[in-house]
């Protein structure tokens, strides 16, 4: 199958590295507005495929998108010193304005996956341009809290010592600082956390909780201290849901897609655990929070749905 990359930066090209090395698809198409940026990283991706497995990769224009199942999205326009997060908003949506036509006039079929930033905000804007060509919201899907939820199970898991692909634990609301750890629904291997603690001699003390909240919140700010960029973990999450949707695995993931109310919050994108085939978003599987977990929730998607009314009220 023909997976379609709309960006060819670091992040673009990270999640084209992951899907070569475990061989997801058959071909990918790397398009870029800087098209010798595209070609050498489709050249430089050619030439791993004899280690990895035989996925053609190439680069190329919105027609070259035709027949492809999936369209990753990973472009926009980065933030300008003195720049509002309003300003940078408007100047993506503009972009969006240009790219999600251009990709569904030639890939109209295609499940579009959402990676540019602010995610929650940017997966809005492209299902509503996608609607003008009859898409529906279901097959407009944003990275959301992939991401995040990988790291708090990867912490929790190695706090209690636990393989993470066991901890079934969730990050809710928007991908940002005002995202939620849903503390009150783990569960371990299908044993509620508590229980498990108490069973094999470990314990999560509030500090601890804590810790790991502060970790999986700050991870970004903390990478692009050290190194400027992320680009391994949000590539492989993309990786993830490609496999799901070309496979239609209907996988849990924390992906976030237009929803009619979160909390009381109407017309809203934020993530929760969505059920996720080769038709996109099959349903929404938002279960018991804590009430505190709930208010946090409802504060994230009140500021996802304040950021929407603010870009509109400009536009």
């Amino acid at each position: 199958m023909k997976i379609g990359i709309i960006g060819a930066g670091t992040v673009g090209a990270t999640a084209a590295y992951a899907l070569v090395m475990r061989g997801i698809g058959r071909e990918i198409v790397l398009v870029d507005l800087n098209a010798k940026r595209a070609q050498a990283e489709a050249d430089d991706l050619t030439h791993a495929t004899p280690f990895a497995h035989p996925v053609k990769v190439r680069a190329g224009g919105y027609a070259d998108l035709a027949g492809a199942a999936v369209v990753i999205v990973t472009a926009g326009v980065a933030q300008k010193p003195g720049e509002t997060r309003l300003e940078l908003l408007e100047r993506n949506a503009a972009v969006f304005h240009s790219i999600v036509p251009s990709i569904l006039k030639h890939a109209p079929d295609a499940v579009l996956v959402v990676a540019t930033n602010p995610v929650d905000i940017m997966t809005h804007l492209a299902a509503r341009e996608a609607a003008a060509f009859g898409v529906p919201s279901r097959r407009v899907i944003g990275s959301g809290t992939t991401l995040d939820t990988a790291r708090f199970r990867t912490l929790l898991g190695q706090h209690i010592g636990v393989d993470p692909h066991h901890v079934h634990a969730y990050v809710l609301g928007e991908h940002g600082d005002s995202e939620v750890l849903a503390w009150s629904e783990i569960s371990i291997g299908g044993i509620p956390l508590d229980e498990f603690c108490v069973e094999h001699g470990q314990e999560v003390t509030d500090a601890a909780k804590q810790q790991i909240d502060e970790q999986v919140r700050n991870a970004a700010y903390h990478i692009i201290d050290g190194k400027g960029a992320t680009y391994y973990g949000i590539g492989s999450a993309l990786a993830q849901i490609v496999n799901v949707i070309l496979r239609d695995q209907r996988s849990l993931l924390t992906i976030c897609t237009p929803l009619e109310d979160v909390c009381g919050v109407p017309e809203v994108t934020v993530a929760l655990p969505n059920l996720v085939g080769g038709a996109g978003v099959l349903s929404t599987c938002l279960f018991s929070l804590s009430d505190a977990e709930y208010t946090q929730l409802r504060a994230s998607a009140q500021i996802v749905r304040d950021a929407i009314m603010s870009l509109d009220a400009k536009t």
